[in-house]
C-alpha cells in the first residue's frame, strides 16, 4: 500500500467516525476531574484535613504522566537509532505527546486545590508549610528537612515544577512541529532537526523524569531517599508508554484509520520492547530493595516497614500488594510476553497490555499512597489502607485525566495527515516485516 492510498483510506474513515467520539472523551474527562476534586472538597474540608483525597488527583495525574513521558521516551529513541519500522507508529505518539500543557493545568489542581480547601500549604507534601508538625516534631526543627531545606522548600518547587512542564512541553512541541511539518513543506532537513532536538532533548527528558520523581513521589515522605527511584519511574514510564502505544494502534487498525498499514510485525517489534522494559522494572525494584534491606538504615528500611507491617507488627494490606506486585506486575507479563504467540496474536497481546497498565497503576499506588495518619490507638498512628472509600475518586481521577489526554490525542489527529506521508522511511516502515 502506498502513503498517499493509506492517507485516503484514513481521512475516509476519520471523517466517517470523529464527529461522535472527538468530544466525548472530553466530557468523560471533565466529569472524572469534577467528582475527584469533590473528593478533595469532602476530604480536606473537616477540622483535621488529611492528605488521601488529594492523592486520588496525583494518582490519575500520575499514570497519564507516566504514559505521555514514556511515549516521548519513545519517538527520541527511535529518531536517535533512526527506526525505520516505528515511523508510523511515531506519527501516533506525537499526537498524543500534545497533551503536556494539559497535564500541567492538572497539576496545577493537585497542587492548589487542597492549600484552598485547608488552608495549610502542607496538605499533600508536607515540607511545603515548615511551620507544622510532623508526628510531633515540628517540620522546621527537624534535623532531615533541615538538611535538605535548600531543596525542599516551597518556592524552588514551584519553580521546578514551572520547568518540569515547560520543559517538556516544548521538545512535544518542536518535535510536533518538525514532523507535521514535513507532511507540507517535505524537506529532509524537517527529519535531520527532530533528530538533533531528539539527541538533546533525550537528556533533558531523563533529567526531567528523574527529578520529578524525587520531587512528585519520593518527597511525599521526606525522610526517606532512594538513588534508584528515578530509574524507578523511569520504568513505569517505559511500560505504561508502551502498553498505551500498543492498545492506542491496534484500535486506530481495528477502526480504520490505520488497518492494512499497522501490522504484526509492529506489534511484535513493540512486544519485545515491552518484555525488555518488563524485566527492566523488577530489576531496578529489586535492586532498591535489596540494597535498602542489605544497608539496614532507619533512614532508609522505615518507607518499607510501613509498606510492610501495620502499627502493631502484623502484616499489613500493602504487604499483600507488594506480593501482588511481584508476581504479577512481573512475573506474569514476563512469562506470557516470552511466547512468541503472545507478541502477535492479537487478544493476547491486548490482554497483556491491559494487564501491564492495571498493575503498573497498582504500583503507583504502592509507591504513593502509605503514609502514617494520626490515629487514637496505642501507637499513636496508622498506616492508609489500600481498600478505602476513595477508591472510587482514585478511579475517578484516572478515568478524568485519561478523558482529557485522550480528547487532546483526538483532536492533534484531526489537523494533521494521519501518517507521515514524506518521512525518508515511510515507505519502510509499510512494509516492514519481520
Amino acid at each position: 500500500m502506498s502513503a498517499s492510498a493509506a492517507t485516503s483510506n484514513i481521512s475516509t474513515s476519520t471523517a466517517s467516525t470523529g464527529g461522535f467520539k472527538k468530544n466525548l472523551p472530553l466530557i468523560i474527562g471533565i466529569a472524572g476531574l469534577v467528582i475527584a476534586v469533590l473528593g478533595m472538597l469532602v476530604g480536606m474540608g473537616g477540622e483535621h484535613p488529611t492528605s488521601r483525597p488529594g492523592v486520588s488527583l496525583l494518582l490519575g495525574f500520575s499514570f497519564w504522566f507516566a504514559v505521555l513521558i514514556g511515549m516521548l521516551f519513545l519517538i527520541q529513541m527511535w529518531y536517535l537509532f533512526d527506526a525505520g519500522w516505528s515511523v508510523i507508529v511515531r506519527r501516533q505518539l506525537e499526537h498524543m505527546i500534545g497533551g503536556f500543557p494539559l497535564l500541567a493545568g492538572i497539576f496545577l489542581l493537585v497542587l492548589f486545590v487542597p492549600m484552598l480547601v485547608s488552608d495549610n500549604t502542607g496538605v499533600m507534601w508536607k515540607w511545603l508549610n515548615p511551620s507544622q508538625d510532623y508526628h510531633g516534631t515540628p517540620i522546621s526543627e527537624d534535623a532531615l528537612w533541615l538538611a535538605k531545606s535548600e531543596y525542599l522548600n516551597a518556592s524552588f518547587f514551584y519553580i521546578r515544577v514551572v520547568l518540569y512542564f515547560a520543559i517538556l512541553s516544548g521538545i512535544a512541541a518542536l518535535l510536533r512541529k518538525f514532523s507535521f511539518r514535513n507532511d507540507h513543506q517535505p524537506n529532509v532537513a524537517n527529519v535531520s532537526a527532530a533528530r538533533k532536538m531528539s539527541a538533546l532533548g533525550i537528556i533533558l527528558t531523563a533529567l526531567v523524569t528523574t527529578f520529578a520523581a524525587f520531587d512528585f513521589y519520593m518527597s511525599l515522605s521526606y525522610h526517606w531517599f532512594s538513588t534508584m527511584y528515578g530509574v524507578w519511574f523511569f520504568t513505569v514510564c517505559m511500560r505504561t508508554g508502551l502498553a498505551a502505544t500498543i492498545l492506542l494502534c491496534n484500535y486506530l487498525a481495528f477502526a480504520g484509520p490505520l488497518k492494512g498499514i499497522y501490522r504484526q510485525p509492529h506489534n511484535y517489534l513493540l512486544a519485545c520492547l515491552s518484555l525488555a522494559f518488563t524485566v527492566f522494572w523488577a530489576y531496578i525494584s529489586f535492586s532498591q530493595y535489596f540494597l535498602i534491606y542489605n544497608a539496614n538504615i532507619p533512614e532508609e528500611t522505615f518507607w518499607y516497614n510501613l509498606r510492610e507491617l501495620a502499627p502493631n507488627g502484623d502484616k499489613s494490606q500493602w504487604w499483600y500488594v507488594s506480593l501482588v506486585l511481584i508476581f504479577c506486575n512481573f512475573f506474569i507479563p514476563f512469562l506470557m510476553l516470552l511466547f512468541y504467540k503472545t507478541k502477535v496474536v492479537i487478544k493476547r497481546l491486548l490482554f497483556i497490555q491491559v494487564w501491564i497498565l492495571v498493575f503498573c497503576l497498582l504500583d503507583l499506588y504502592f509507591n504513593i499512597v502509605p503514609n502514617k495518619v494520626h490515629a487514637d490507638n496505642p501507637y499513636g498512628y496508622d498506616i492508609v489502607p489500600f481498600l478505602s472509600g476513595h477508591i472510587f475518586f482514585d478511579l475517578a481521577a484516572v478515568v478524568g485525566v485519561g478523558g482529557i489526554v485522550i480528547w487532546a490525542g483526538l483532536r492533534s489527529m484531526q489537523k494533521t495527515e494521519p501518517i507521515p506521508i514524506h518521512d525518508p522511511r515511510i515507505q519502510e516502515s509499510i512494509h516492514y516485516s519481520e
